[in-house]
């Protein structure tokens, strides 16, 4: 890593680097625009939905731990081979479930870039998401280190972008911010069902960056970074969360919460930063979920061919073309609100219940990778 020491460097790979990932890939689409935190977390209010966030950030923490410890011991750097060993003959459907997913994130991301090439250029939606389509392709077709560049590189912008909007916020409605905390309840009612809905189906992205895990050293290496992944993923959307409780109850109808409250904040040129960093929030989410299927294809093929970058990109283009041409017919909060919540229960009976089994019954080590069924 650029002016770390190479032993900075090699822990900021182990221990940071899977966090970067995993926020990578759950910021996108509706995270990073305010619509999935609207759609989950403000129907509790301001209390409630931040109890929600909490709760959601215990689960992730939880099962990205397991998730790294498990992915560590048997050697998989691919969800394939990660979900032969939990489910067995059963690791094809998670592999049905996972490709619904691709499919509904991608679509999802593809509106989202339409959304903001309209709202901030007055362009044609399809011009943000063809952009969309066209970084994703770029980022993806060199491997892993690209990857985890893109990573490294779009945090930081991220994380810099959110630390100045609170900033922004704060002086311009602070005031509201408290006037909303102080006026709502403690959580109460069913707030407990966003968070187990948003972390069922956000969980995951921590076998979705299971190709950034191949610098970890140790089982411990990966138990600290998955519960680092967690409050790394969650932070930006906590910051917004607070800020957004400011605008109720007109901003939990807004197709772009972030949209409506940087026009009422009235900084124009914040405004379009905060726009772009939106937009490399989506690509590199979209680049984290195209690269997983690009390492399963990979690592399927049993060492028979390496993908080099051509391959990649043809790769990418393949799966993005036809996820992101759905994003035409359906809109942005309909993707979220229809598709999200069914998928949530699906991937945590495949996916969160059988790894939390495995972890409390398993009796020593898991079986090698050349025994397990394909």
């Amino acid at each position: 890593m650029p002016g770390l020491s190479h032993g900075a460097a090699d822990r900021f790979r182990r221990f940071v680097l899977p966090g970067l990932a995993f926020k990578a890939v759950v910021i996108g689409g509706g995270y990073a625009t305010g619509r999935e935190i609207a759609e989950f977390f403000l129907p509790a209010g301001p209390w409630g939905g931040l109890a929600a966030m909490l709760l959601a950030t215990l689960i992730w923490a939880v099962v990205a731990a397991a998730t790294f410890h498990l992915a560590h011991l048997i050697g998989a750097r691919d969800y394939r081979t990660f979900f032969r060993a939990l489910l067995g003959r059963g690791w094809v459907a998670f592999e049905a479930a996972y490709a619904a997913f691709v499919i509904l994130i991608l679509a999802v991301f593809g509106a989202a870039a339409g959304a903001i090439a309209a709202a901030t250029l007055g362009a044609p939606p399809i011009a943000g998401t063809l952009a969309l389509m066209a970084g994703i392709v770029a980022c993806v077709a060199w491997g892993n280190a690209a990857v985890e560049r893109v990573f490294v590189w779009v945090s930081a912008m991220l994380y810099a972008t959110y630390a100045i909007f609170l900033v922004l916020a704060l002086s311009g409605v602070g005031d509201r911010i408290a006037a909303a905390f102080a006026a709502s309840p403690l959580p109460s009612g069913d707030w407990a069902l966003g968070g187990i809905t948003y972390a069922g189906y956000n969980i995951v992205g921590a076998v979705i960056v299971l190709p950034v895990t191949r610098h970890f050293r140790s089982g411990r290496d990966a138990v600290v970074a998955g519960l680092v992944a967690a409050p790394l993923a969650m932070l930006p959307a906590l910051l917004f969360f607070a800020a957004m409780t400011a605008f109720l109850p007109q901003i939990a109808g807004a197709v772009l919460p972030s949209d409506y409250m940087l026009v009422r904040l009235g900084h124009p040129v914040f405004h379009l930063l905060f726009q772009a960093m939106i937009f490399a929030a989506l690509l590199e989410s979209g680049t984290g979920a195209v690269h997983a299927v690009n390492e399963r294809i990979a690592h399927a093929s049993g060492g028979r061919f390496v993908l080099g970058p051509g391959t990649r990109a043809v790769a990418a283009l393949a799966l993005l073309v036809p996820c992101m041409l759905l994003a035409e017919r359906i809109g942005l909060v309909a993707l979220i609100a229809s598709g999200y919540r069914a998928l949530a229960w699906v991937l945590i009976l495949l996916y969160v219940l059988p790894l939390l089994l495995f972890v409390a019954l398993r009796r020593g080590a898991p079986a090698p990778l050349s025994e397990m069924p394909r």
